[in-house]
């Protein structure tokens, strides 16, 4: 091999684009998807061309060297986003599955192969850096709990879309806005602290105390999800009504999902706010 293909990393790297880029080009050749999991489905494929594609450049070029005052981890920067790309593309590509592929529909179909094959590539890739043991934040608990509370948020997020796509509402009932207000809030607020963890000179410019800030959101994130999930489930089921045009199965589906991905969540942050605590 040569050029920037010496490695097996980097050859791993490279299939994990052309099969994804081929099942986002495969499933988009006859218009993009206007459903939300179709939507995140699209996300997660041009997200998960772009993630190796840079790593790739960048470690071809040796620019990474550059971000070391800023990223002092690039293995586990690097680690992490693998993880992250192989947890969404296995989402996408049973989301996929499940919603959309019949027997009949041959671009589906392929599109689901080529989607399973990046899914086992990346996988194949995130053990192969794992057993390398990278030592930062992504690759301990708290930035493992992080990264599945943000991956978690965004597919209650997705359910939730769907599931008021699928109802015959002119005005959503105010409680079930304020539950996905809630969960995205919590989202941002999540992704940020992963930032300023990763970026270390960016907390030290802030002079922020991170501990600290940490542990008063997850006991703010804690109550919310809680009273979110309330607020779901009453005004949900006070409110449920199918859509006959859609899948008179779909509207509940969304609906559990959004149930079961909160509850989930919740698990997530009350184990993080015990672990900020015994921290601090």
């Amino acid at each position: 091999m040569c050029g920037p293909f010496k490695s097996c990393q980097a050859i791993l790297r490279l299939l994990e684009i052309i099969f994804t880029a081929l099942a986002f080009i495969i499933v988009t050749s006859r218009g993009g998807m206007v459903h939300p999991w179709g939507v995140w489905c699209e996300f997660v494929w041009i997200f998960c061309i772009i993630v190796p594609l840079v790593l790739l450049v960048m470690e071809a070029m040796s620019w990474h060297i550059l971000l070391a005052t800023c990223l002092p981890d690039w293995a586990d920067l690097s680690c992490g986003l693998t993880m992250l790309c192989a947890a969404m593309i296995t989402s996408a590509t049973i989301i996929f599955a499940v919603v959309y592929l019949c027997l009949s529909c041959i671009i589906n179909i392929l599109c689901l192969i080529f989607s399973l094959v990046a899914t086992v590539v990346f996988l194949v890739d995130t053990v192969k850096q794992k057993l390398k043991c990278p030592n930062g934040y992504l690759s301990r608990l708290r930035g493992l709990l992080r990264m599945s509370e943000a991956f978690i948020a965004c597919i209650i997020l997705t359910a939730a879309s769907d599931y008021f796509v699928n109802q015959n509402w002119s005005d959503p009932p105010f409680g079930m806005i304020c539950s996905v207000a809630v969960f995205a809030l919590c989202l941002l607020v999540t992704v940020l602290i992963i930032i300023l963890y990763l970026l270390r000179l960016l907390q030290g410019l802030l002079s922020l105390n991170l501990g600290l800030m940490e542990f008063v959101f997850n006991i703010v994130v804690v109550l919310s999800y809680m009273l979110a999930i309330i607020l779901w489930i009453v005004f949900g089921s006070k409110h449920y009504n199918n859509n006959p045009y859609f899948c008179e199965h779909c509207s509940y589906r969304d609906f559990i999902t959004v149930i079961v991905g909160a509850f989930i969540n919740l698990v997530l942050y009350l184990v993080d706010l015990v672990l900020s605590f015994k921290s601090r």
